[in-house]
């Protein structure tokens, strides 16, 4: 049975960057946001440290400082002219949710208070500079709470636990004449609490479904950040964009991956390694453990190989918080504390925590414009079509993201997405009629999977998932090399062609957990072979990506976004140019 709804705009996604759209789009025009969960259980609730913005309520700033910081810390490959939006439009997203009612910490005079973060400078890279606005280390909890509070507010409809499926468009992007126009026409959602199928017509549909750190198996992220909307995307013949460079975050509990904010080394933790030594300060003079992300996790790395590793394997390093005052820590890192204390036994006030890089961020994904319209190739758009947060790839991050601009992207550019999205919806007459088999492809995919038992089908799909994160993090993490991702390449290969056996035990319509997961590991496939093939081809380091075989960046090869298409032959490379408008492209010290 398949329902089919109507809507103006369809936002695909509740986490910060679909709520922050549908705040814009339901005053504008009919807005459905489709969800597969509910929505204050979205990733975005899992970011502690801050949001980025130039406000100088505790130092002095600006946006040309910020907009260098990021420009610098993505290692060049960021579209400047986003970088500047982001930048300019920072603060004005800070006191939106400010005025929304969002409780940030503030300082003794009532203004909202900043502190240090990873990358961020005053005056291009001359010393640290407090730049991150938070609530205590749950900013992205309360920006989550916040946003879905003023969406019940404004009746923003929702359909919670709808799983998108598949991207309903005019025609296929590749097909498409040169030059010719391709359209949205809606999506295809499975029903979680039912197994029904609904299609949703629309004039725009905004993608906001976050990452997929689930490719590797030691990561920050939740169970559901499966890459799902990029998956999807990918399946509809458009390209995914610079999907080599994933973000290894530095602290992340020692075997557990689960994420320790750099929020503590803003307000004073200091890395050391088996001999006491404050090790960040041989790696990154200026502004020691508060480098960027990329260049923590690679230092971390190198003080593990070059056994001054800690603990009985020499495997992890250690995050000292012992000399903060315990009120202090309690003030401004409760989270923080309690994840050590609950997952480690550890007791932050007089024990330092064990912690080692965990994967954790997606710089790449659905291309977009800076109005968050998706981009079919390296010019072309799909009108109607738009997308937000870690699913998109706007290029604000580059190769490696500073710690707070994902809370401020997310804001910025969900709110840009909602905004034209809106607009264009406003201004089409009607949406595109549907296939009269729209529903066909998701509704046989999943009877396939149903069907599927232990008998008729051999694989597992928890083995093939293991298999996955498995290679993806020998072969894929912080140092890659020629070799490794060669052997990841063959694994991902044989893991796909064995997907095609997979078995499901459960047969239910309601709640089939088994059949979702089914669905997820095929997206996860899909784009850990992206993510190698892009690394391999891209003969260089850069960021989160680290060929120890090219261990120099190649600004003459590779100053470039690589954008990356799914074929029957396989995966398809092909570049566009970097933007580059104020600051060319210089030496990387810290």
């Amino acid at each position: 049975m398949t329902t089919t709804h109507e809507y103006d705009v369809v936002i695909v996604g509740a986490g910060g960057a679909g709520m922050r759209a549908a705040l814009e789009s339901s005053q504008r025009a009919r807005t459905a946001v489709l969800t597969k969960l509910y929505p204050t259980r979205s990733h975005t609730g899992a970011a502690q440290g801050g949001m980025a913005a130039a406000l100088s309520n505790v130092e002095d700033d600006n946006a040309e400082w910020h907009m260098f910081d990021t420009i610098k810390g993505g290692d060049y490959l960021v579209d400047q002219d986003a970088a500047e939006i982001l930048c300019n439009e920072a603060v004005d997203a800070v006191l939106d949710l400010e005025k929304m009612g969002l409780p940030f910490n503030r300082t003794e005079d009532g203004h909202i208070d900043q502190r240090r973060f990873g990358g961020h400078t005053r005056n291009h890279g001359e010393a640290p500079v407090r730049r991150a606005c938070y609530a205590a280390d749950r900013t992205g909890h309360m920006i989550l709470q916040t946003l879905y509070q003023q969406c019940v507010k404004q009746e923003v409809e929702f359909y919670n636990e709808y799983y998108v499926l598949d991207l309903l468009l005019t025609e296929d992007p590749q097909a498409a004449a040169a030059g010719g126009e391709v359209a949205v026409a809606g999506v295809v959602a499975y029903e979680l609490a039912t197994g029904e199928i609904h299609t949703f017509r629309a004039k725009s549909v905004i993608f906001a479904t976050g990452g997929a750190g689930k490719i590797f198996k030691t990561t920050s992220n939740a169970h559901t950040l499966t890459g799902d909307g990029m998956g999807i995307a990918l399946r509809a013949g458009l390209p995914l964009e610079d999907m080599e460079f994933f973000q290894f975050h530095p602290t992340g509990l020692a075997g557990l991956g689960i994420l320790l904010s750099e929020a503590a080394r803003g307000e004073g933790a200091i890395l050391r390694n088996s001999t006491g030594e404050r090790f960040m300060e041989r790696y990154a003079p200026t502004i020691k453990d508060l480098a960027p992300r990329d260049m923590v996790s690679r230092a971390m790395w190198t003080e593990v190989r070059e056994g001054r590793g800690c603990g009985p394997h020499k495997d992890y390093v250690l995050l000292d918080l012992t000399h903060l005052e315990p009120a202090h820590i309690d003030a401004k890192l409760p989270d923080i504390t309690e994840f050590a204390r609950t997952y480690l036994g550890i007791e932050p006030y007089t024990d330092p925590i064990p912690v080692f890089p965990t994967a954790h961020y997606a710089m790449g994904g659905i291309p977009t414009n800076v109005t968050g319209q998706v981009l079919r190739n390296n010019t072309d758009t799909i009108n109607g079509l738009y997308a937000a947060g870690e699913c998109a790839c706007v290029s604000v991050h580059g190769a490696n993201r500073l710690g707070t601009n994902s809370l401020l992207d997310i804001n910025v550019f969900g709110r840009r997405a909602g905004i034209a999205a809106a607009e264009y919806a406003l201004a089409t007459e009607a949406a595109p009629e549907l296939p009269a088999d729209a529903a066909a492809a998701v509704a046989g995919l999943v009877e396939t999977l149903r069907k599927t038992t232990s008998v008729t089908g051999a694989e597992s799909v928890a083995v093939l998932r293991r298999e996955l994160q498995e290679t993806m993090d020998r072969n894929v993490q912080v140092f890659r090399t020629a070799e490794t991702l060669a052997e990841a390449t063959a694994v991902i290969a044989s893991v796909k062609e064995r997907y095609a056996s997979i078995a499901i035990h459960d047969r239910g319509q309601k709640y089939n957990t088994d059949l979702l997961e089914a669905i997820e590991l095929g997206f996860l496939i899909d784009l850990a072979q992206l993510v190698v093939a892009g690394a391999l081809a891209r003969e260089e380091s850069r960021g989160g990506h680290y060929r120890e075989d090219f261990p120099t960046r190649d600004d003459a090869g590779f100053m470039k976004h690589t954008m990356a298409y799914a074929t029957a032959d396989g995966v398809r490379l092909d570049y566009k140019p970097v933007v580059v408008t104020r600051y060319p492209p210089m030496e990387r010290k810290y």
